[in-house]
């Protein structure tokens, strides 16, 4: 399996690229809006690197960062997207707009990527609002603990979450105080401190 690929870009095209490593040129497919952000042809370049290995073919996916590929092999683990589809997903929306499409829900967003319609936006939200990171970017442990504790008790994410932000930015740090705080503003109710 290639991991990753460092060595000089030979040509750039609107749906890959190729690098020559070593007087190999590997083709790499990737998201079309990171193209623009790749060097000039004939400067090196490193891309983090999906294979994906069918009968007929070996294709490579490349990223510039870890957290890309990562969201690409987490979308392929929902049924019916393949590695075009993610790569369509990809370049389709911008990856935070993406996230905040998962976390709030927001089918109509989803919709908007070419090829996705409603039955695989739903989908979507409800294999993968729990596998990706938060739009807002990776929390602390106790920030996710109180999340996952709101979400057992039945409220939505995109609620919970609101809620437990306002509690962070009230200076709350410990998961009881933190579930405590963000209790007052789903319920409405005052909790009595012990």
């Amino acid at each position: 399996m290639i991991g990753s690929l460092r060595g000089k870009l030979i040509s750039k095209r609107p749906d890959n690229v190729v690098v020559d490593v070593g007087g190999v040129g590997y083709q790499v497919s990737l998201p079309v809006n990171l193209l623009s952000a790749l060097p000039r042809e004939g400067s090196e370049v490193f891309l983090h690197i999906y294979t994906h290995i069918r009968e007929d073919a070996m294709q490579l996916y490349g990223f510039p960062s870890e957290e890309e590929k990562k969201i690409f092999i987490t979308l392929l683990s929902v049924s019916g997207i393949g590695p075009k589809m993610a790569l369509n997903i990809l370049s389709g929306i911008p990856l935070k707009d993406f996230l905040h499409a998962l976390d709030s829900e927001d089918v109509a967003m989803l919709c908007r990527i070419p090829g996705l319609g409603k039955k695989t936006a739903h989908r979507l939200i409800l294999e993968l609002r729990e596998k990706l990171p938060a739009a807002g970017g990776v929390r602390d442990r106790a920030f996710e603990d109180t999340l996952s504790a709101l979400m057992n008790f039945g409220y939505k994410k995109a609620e919970a979450q609101s809620s437990l932000e306002k509690a962070v930015k009230k200076g709350y740090t410990q998961i009881e105080d933190l579930l405590k705080e963000s209790l007052k503003y789903l319920t409405g109710v005052q909790i009595e401190k012990d």
